[in-house]
């Protein structure tokens, strides 16, 4: 997936794939997936995609701080 945020592109094909986590059963309604990434430009972003009833309705990328990212490798772990 590709998207612009604030006048910068942040794409999953691009970007350094750092780990992923999934919540429920594929097919779930509620169920879904996150994917951390890291662009070139060190900033790191989530790529998440879910069912109809999960946080990820729409596929969505979402900027994270590295201590974000650094809290969320340690809760995938």
């Amino acid at each position: 997936m590709k998207t612009t945020i604030k006048k910068k592109t942040y794409d999953t094909d691009t970007a350094t794939h750092l780990g992923g986590r999934y919540f429920g059963e594929f097919g779930q309604p509620d169920g879904y997936e996150e994917q951390l990434f890291a662009a070139e430009t060190g900033q790191h972003f989530i790529y998440g995609v879910g069912g109809s009833d999960s946080p990820y309705a729409k596929p969505e990328i979402k900027l994270i701080s590295e201590e974000q990212a650094e809290h969320w490798m340690k809760e995938t772990v």
